[in-house]
């Protein structure tokens, strides 16, 4: 299935004005399992480390997550990095019109990424999944961050990442280069990237599965068959919306013995 098309689509709708692209932002918080996870790591980051500081958002796309820690603080200065140049160019269109000086997007490709010292904070949310060169990204972050500074990452699992269920399935997403990592293999490409520890736990257990395909999946499914069915969509959100965000609760305060998703934490 052909995700980026939708996501072209759908950012074609909400890109129009300022208030749009903020409930867009709003939309993608609540509907996407993997941002209650990863905003409940950042916010943990945060009251061990303040609110000032360098963050790298390595793989920004929408510019979601820097949106959220620009909403944090003023005192960050954030930078997000993409290999897309309209993703880049229209990001830094929308964070001028908002004043959001201390936030700003530049073309980057990871495998290629040089910087030292730099960064307090780095995210790679939905990134590591379409990169082949994982060890060689993940060198280049540990270079970029200052000593003692943390990478966080959420990817699919090979616990049924990417809704693949057995070896001859192919990932419901075409864009992934693998279809999800297992934590003692993601832990040690990490260590080769020159982390010196890291921490993984599942998520999307079983309630985040549920809302995964109900709020994600289904609804993807249409839009490839036919544009016509945005017209179709509030009404199934009106619908369906409260179970999701109930299962999206449920799912972000459990410890799971297994899930479809990954919340990794290295250290440099």
């Amino acid at each position: 299935m052909q995700y980026d098309p939708i996501k072209r689509s759908l950012g074609e709708v909400f890109n129009k004005r300022p208030i749009l692209r903020k409930l867009f932002y709003r939309m993608l918080d609540l509907l996407l399992l993997r941002t209650w996870h990863v905003k409940r790591e950042i916010r943990k980051w945060i009251r061990e480390n303040g609110k000032s500081g360098e963050v790298v958002d390595a793989g920004s796309g929408f510019g979601q997550y820097s949106y959220f820690l620009g909403k944090e603080s003023k005192d960050w200065k954030i930078t997000g990095l993409d290999v897309k140049e309209e993703q880049i160019e229209d990001c830094n269109q929308f964070f001028n019109k908002i004043g959001f000086d201390h936030v700003s997007f530049h073309y980057a490709d990871l495998t290629q990424y040089n910087e030292q010292n730099r960064y307090d904070l780095a995210l790679s949310v939905d990134v590591m999944e379409h990169i082949l060169e994982d060890v060689k990204v993940f060198e280049n972050i540990c270079r970029a961050l200052k000593p003692g500074g943390m990478l966080l990452i959420s990817t699919p699992s090979d616990q049924g990442g990417s809704d693949v269920h057995d070896h001859d399935h192919e990932s419901f997403i075409d864009e992934h280069v693998r279809d999800g990592y297992n934590i003692d293999e993601i832990r040690e490409k990490l260590k080769k990237g020159g982390f010196s520890k890291s921490e993984a736990r599942y998520s999307y257990g079983t309630p985040g599965k549920i809302s995964w395909r109900i709020s994600m999946k289904y609804p993807i499914l249409m839009l490839n068959k036919s544009r016509l069915f945005f017209v179709i969509l509030p009404f199934y959100y009106l619908l369906l919306f409260p179970f999701a965000l109930i299962l999206n609760y449920m799912d972000a305060r459990q410890n799971h013995k297994t899930g479809t998703g990954l919340i990794v934490k290295a250290w440099k």
